[in-house]
């Protein structure tokens, strides 16, 4: 599920700033940069960067203050995000930051104010018998929907997609089982781009 403006073969290489679009199940698009594209045995994987900041809006238990941390949850439910969608927008907008649906993440476009320590939130992530590391995330702004408050936030680390080429040349996440196949070869990439 990809529809894509990659660059014919033209004297490029792979580390251009080509950019492709990511498509979801439920047909939302996502336009990335390609930071980086690697091939192992004749398959084509690439680290991509969405193009506009991805954000992640918390919903603050209403019975205490916003600053107690072990209160925030990420609102990942399709349906609240559907109900708290435009008041949202709204008051991002007042940011002149510009909400957008998009795949696999909610993205802003638009110029992000710089990073205030005092604004910064670390949330313990978890996923089943993986302990990841901490995501620290910076506060845009804070709205209430029908008496619930919610904050809109943007990860201080930059968000990557590791997707690869299927036969059709269309492009698709990575399941978890081959990310852990390419991870070594990515991170040593990573690594070399660094020196």
């Amino acid at each position: 599920m990809f529809s894509s403006n990659f660059p014919q073969e033209n004297g490029q290489s792979g580390h251009s700033s080509s950019n492709v679009t990511l498509t979801d199940e439920a047909g939302r698009s996502l336009s990335c940069s390609i930071e980086h594209s690697l091939n192992v045995e004749g398959v084509d994987y690439l680290l991509l960067l969405p193009i506009d900041s991805p954000v992640e809006i918390v919903a603050w238990d209403e019975d205490d203050q916003a600053d107690d941390l072990a209160d925030a949850t990420l609102v990942e439910d399709e349906s609240e995000i559907d109900e708290i969608f435009s008041d949202a927008q709204a008051v991002l907008a007042e940011q002149n930051l510009t909400l957008k649906r998009t795949a696999f993440t909610l993205t802003v476009a638009g110029e992000l104010p710089p990073v205030d320590e005092e604004e910064i939130l670390t949330i313990e992530l978890a996923e089943e018998e993986v302990e990841l590391e901490p995501e620290q995330l910076q506060l845009l702004t804070n709205f209430y929907h029908e008496e619930q408050e919610y904050g809109i936030y943007t990860p201080l680390d930059p968000l990557l997609f590791f997707a690869k080429r299927n036969p059709k040349g269309q492009l698709e996440l990575l399941s978890p089982e081959e990310f852990q196949k390419v991870q070594p070869l990515l991170e040593e990439l990573l690594f070399e781009d660094l020196d």
